[in-house]
């Protein structure tokens, strides 16, 4: 875990175990003001290994455990999430991405916005960022 002092308030950066390093400049995790920040997650799983030829439904569930992961290691959870942007390559398959969050999420509705984009990293089909309270 990396703190870092912005001033007036303190934030706090978090990578948790069990989820692939970042593979970029970037944490997983950004902690500030009592809110959690989630970055896109991507079906990639903790050995690193990306989902890329994998079925929509695999991916959509790789990438909703690792937003789990990095909730767990934020001191977060799923009962917590404030807002949900989910970034899918084929917006057709919005109906099987909602089926599935909808299991996951259970009985927790944030606010959420689901956008069509013409391409993610890797190929992958589906990306999730999150805020969720601390």
């Amino acid at each position: 875990m990396d703190q870092q002092d912005t001033g007036a308030q303190a934030r706090r950066t978090v990578n948790p175990s069990g989820m692939a390093s970042p593979g970029g400049h970037y944490s997983h995790v950004s902690i500030a003001n009592g809110l959690v920040f989630v970055s896109g997650q991507l079906p990639i799983d903790a050995a690193g290994t990306k989902l890329t030829d994998k079925p929509f439904e695999v991916q959509v569930e790789q990438v909703l455990s690792n937003l789990a992961a990095a909730l767990s290691g934020a001191g977060s959870d799923v009962t917590k999430l404030v807002q949900v942007r989910v970034y899918i390559v084929d917006i057709g398959q919005w109906a099987t991405f909602n089926e599935i969050y909808a299991r996951w999420a259970g009985d927790t509705r944030p606010a959420r916005a689901v956008v069509p984009v013409p391409a993610l990293h890797f190929g992958l089909q589906v990306e999730v960022e999150a805020i969720a309270l601390a």
